[in-house]
């Protein structure tokens, strides 16, 4: 990622452009004002402004802030001020919803943007450290005319941000290989729990699971990737052979399970303090906890009837 600075010559208010990625070929965005001497530097090579562009930018106006649409690489330095001024970005509100995996997000994502879904994926996988649970949940604002990969970057780099926020409330600092274990965890929550409110006590049935040395056996972790939306049956128990099968491998799996919020991240940094190590979800859509086999059973069968 590149941080690239533009300044005007003539000791007038002008702003400095933070790009927090590749100069982008359809949008780019602008951040704080400042009395600089400023250059303009584009994707090939360094551009000096002369002090004539100073008094263009005076006469056009003050640039705006926030995201820029460019529409294109390389700019007269009048284009350039002039779009700074007037060429307001189109904006798209994207949603990604808690719980929801990468491969759902990367599809849903190439619909409503128009992008290529491929590139999509491949630029999630290149530039992100892990292969699930990167994006937080939210509703982001992305320019319209951003390629797959400023698109990814723009996410990823936001999501970042929110996490090491999180982080430093938390703990006080931002430990990342920390930090994704615990999102690891979160996203078993995320994808087991009926409420916000289950979530804690979810937490601690893995917590105490663990903790005696028991398989998790949890049907969530087994909606990783394309199966997001998919009842779990038997013979995906039987045969998925991935570390998302809590039924056959012991601890928790190797990656997260789906994105993740803040709720669920609480929940798995603070379980709640019990000894349950079942819990069923009853016919009112709540969870219902036990502490010994043969009590959950009797509510298994509740649930069932």
């Amino acid at each position: 990622m590149d941080n690239r600075n533009y300044f005007i010559d003539n000791h007038i208010t002008l702003l400095l452009l933070k790009l927090e990625h590749d100069f982008c070929k359809g949008a780019l965005y602008t951040a704080r004002f400042y009395k600089k001497d400023i250059t303009y530097l584009d994707t090939k090579k360094r551009m000096d402004i002369t002090p004539i562009d100073g008094y263009i930018a005076r006469l056009i106006g003050m640039p705006q802030h926030g995201w820029i649409a460019i529409g294109q690489e390389h700019l007269t330095h009048g284009d350039f001020l002039y779009k700074l001024v007037t060429a307001r970005a189109a904006m798209k509100d994207f949603t990604l919803i808690p719980g929801e995996t990468t491969y759902f997000l990367l599809k849903d994502l190439s619909e409503q943007m128009d992008l290529n879904r491929s590139k999509l994926m491949y630029y999630s996988q290149q530039l992100s450290h892990v292969n699930e649970g990167a994006y937080v949940p939210d509703t982001y604002k992305i320019p319209v005319g951003l390629s797959e990969k400023e698109t990814i970057l723009l996410l990823l780099n936001q999501s970042k941000k929110k996490m090491r926020l999180w982080s430093e409330k938390i703990f006080g600092n931002y430990n990342e290989k920390k930090w994704h274990q615990y999102v690891i965890k979160a996203s078993i929550i995320q994808k087991e729990a009926a409420s916000i409110e289950d979530m804690p006590y979810v937490s601690s049935v893995i917590s105490n699971r663990l903790k005696r040395g028991m398989k998790l056996q949890m049907d969530g972790t087994l909606n990783y990737g394309k199966y997001s939306h998919q009842k779990v049956t038997a013979a995906q128990i039987r045969n998925d052979e991935s570390s998302y099968n809590t039924y056959k491998h012991e601890g928790i799996p190797k990656e997260a399970v789906c994105n993740v919020g803040l709720d669920a991240i609480k929940a798995a940094i603070f379980p709640a303090k019990s000894d349950y190590l079942y819990f069923v979800r009853t016919k009112k859509g709540h969870h219902s906890y036990s502490r010994h086999y043969a009590a959950h059973r009797k509510k298994i069968k509740n649930a069932t009837k």
